[in-house]
């Protein structure tokens, strides 16, 4: 029997490319998104291969976290691993010229997104006495960059919540882990400048970045070791990577 995976975020970068794959390992999916048209964009390439439903909802809504993961049907009620994958950067300013409204939108997705869908899908975790969760935090959760501030606060605060969790459910058989990607060429830099695609694009310029399909492929690897291993908290950077700040760049 294959194994129940929910991904949030599905609908760009890391967890479409993770969704793709999962598609194709014949595991069943549960999607969700707050991009209805790329969600059945899913549904109707991978169909055919696997189970598939997808929830439409905003991670930042408690209300419709729950109500969506509450609607699930029996057969999709068993859920093995939990990707808590959707999170974002928004600016990159000094902490003194700060966006108040950015600083919302990442503390909303990053931390109490990723906690609201947790509470949402643990208890059936806890009850059955197993279950995997994966938190994809960033190497911003391990230093702070200049002007990374709230961002790199937020993604520490997943490192800790990854910590805690893995304490906290111990007693209960359930595997916790986080993957900490560092520059990954998806829509993340066009988030963070707000569209602005010149400065999105220079981001990457001169060296080559890790691509969504190489963390995607790390996040199979890690959910199809046997049950007695658990990865706890792994670091991926492209090779031209040494830190957020250090990059070898061509140009």
């Amino acid at each position: 029997m294959s194994k129940t995976v929910l991904i949030t975020g599905a609908t760009s970068g890391i967890g479409y490319a993770t969704a793709v794959l999962l598609a194709s390992k014949n595991f069943s999916l549960i999607l969700c998104g707050r991009r209805q048209d790329r969600l059945d964009e899913l549904v109707n390439k991978f169909s055919k291969e696997t189970s598939i439903i997808t929830l439409n909802f905003d991670i930042r809504n408690r209300e419709s976290v729950f109500k969506a993961i509450g609607s699930l049907p029996k057969k999709f009620s068993k859920i093995d691993v939990l990707i808590n994958n959707a999170g974002n950067a928004h600016g990159l300013d000094p902490i003194d010229k700060g966006s108040l409204d950015d600083w919302d939108a990442m503390l909303d997705i990053n931390v109490k997104g990723l906690l609201y869908v947790s509470k949402a899908v643990l208890p059936q975790m806890v009850q059955r006495e197993s279950g995997h969760i994966i938190n994809i935090g960033s190497t911003a959760g391990k230093e702070v960059y200049p002007n990374g501030n709230v961002y790199c606060a937020s993604k520490h605060a997943v490192d800790a919540l990854n910590q805690g969790m893995r304490i906290d459910l111990n007693a209960y058989g359930i595997r916790v882990g986080a993957i900490n990607p560092g520059m990954v060429e998806t829509e993340f830099s066009a988030i963070r400048f707000k569209g602005d695609m010149d400065k999105a694009k220079s981001v990457y310029k001169g060296f080559q970045p890790l691509k969504a399909m190489d963390v995607a492929d790390i996040i199979h690897f890690v959910i199809s070791r046997p049950y007695h291993v658990n990865i706890a908290d792994l670091v991926v950077m492209s090779t031209a990577q040494a830190s957020s700040t250090i990059v070898n760049k061509n140009d």
